[in-house]
């Protein structure tokens, strides 16, 4: 399964989680982690993470002197669960993948857990990704965590609260992408419809998103990840409209159809907000 001279990563779950995994390559290879088997986890669903344990059982049995080591959701969640499991040496959090120190920790054969308390942190990780291995499709994290607390929703937890990069570093991180290659762009997050609300100004994705289509040389395609109906947006429906690289395919967290079950759920949106944001999509 390992690649004999570079680290190998397995992804489960959302976008965001292949950019991470990308910038997790990255940092294990430049620890000399060339013999590491590295599994990105999911918590969304109990199904994913019995994927992720299947994976990881079968790696060790696979590649019995590899060393394994556990990331992502789950592993932020409950690193005692992942580090518990025999085959695996090593559990590192969410926040703390994306930065080389804990790589280097673990190269060390320091601390079997590494995570951090993702709560705590307020200011996104800055990484520029001039390609994606085996991609020609650039993803490009614009936010990350989430404010709100949905009565069903463990995800917060495993990202912490909302915290947006900056317009400059996005626009200068996709013309990177865009010169190694890259023909699309996916803007990714956890909640990318909250991007710019911690930001001086409080701008909105719409404002980005025609930031990037006028500033961004040789931008081919630009798509969008999902998007909260709760949150509706003049400009981005304005560009959604007008510009044929914004790619026409909206991914809505709408989740159910019925007004009480989602005030059950602490959504913020009803049924009649989904229509909504719909009809003004297709304007």
């Amino acid at each position: 399964m390992a690649e004999r001279n570079a680290p190998h990563v397995e992804t489960f779950g959302c976008r965001l989680n292949i950019w991470e995994s990308e910038v997790v390559r990255d940092h294990a290879g430049n620890a000399g982690l060339n013999n590491a088997i590295i599994f990105n986890t999911c918590a969304v669903t109990a199904e994913a993470e019995r994927q992720a344990r299947q994976a990881i059982r079968r790696a060790r049995r696979d590649n019995p002197d590899a060393q394994i080591v556990v990331t992502g959701c789950a592993a932020q969640i409950a690193p005692d669960s992942w580090s518990s499991m025999a085959e695996v040496d090593h559990v590192i959090g969410n926040h703390d993948k994306l930065s080389q120190a804990a790589w280097m920790s673990v190269a060390e054969g320091c601390e079997a857990i590494i995570v951090s308390d993702v709560m705590a942190v307020r200011e996104m990780a800055t990484h520029m990704m001039d390609g994606f291995h085996a991609h020609t499709r650039g993803f490009l994290q614009i936010q990350q965590g989430c404010d709100h607390r949905c009565t069903f929703c463990i995800i917060p937890y495993g990202r912490g609260n909302n915290r947006s990069a900056g317009l400059t570093q996005i626009i200068d991180a996709a013309q990177l992408l865009v010169d190694g290659g890259s023909v699309e762009v996916v803007l990714t997050g956890v909640d990318i419809t909250s991007w710019g609300s911690d930001l001086p100004g409080r701008p909105r994705l719409g404002d980005l998103v025609q930031a990037l289509l006028s500033r961004v040389s040789g931008l081919q395609r630009l798509r969008l990840s999902s998007i909260d109906p709760a949150e509706p947006d003049a400009r981005l429906m304005a560009v959604l409209g007008d510009d044929d690289r914004l790619m026409p395919h909206l991914h809505l967290s709408a989740q159910h159809g019925d007004d009480l079950v989602l005030k059950q759920m602490k959504r913020r949106h009803l049924a009649r907000d989904v229509i909504r944001f719909c009809d003004e999509a297709r304007r």
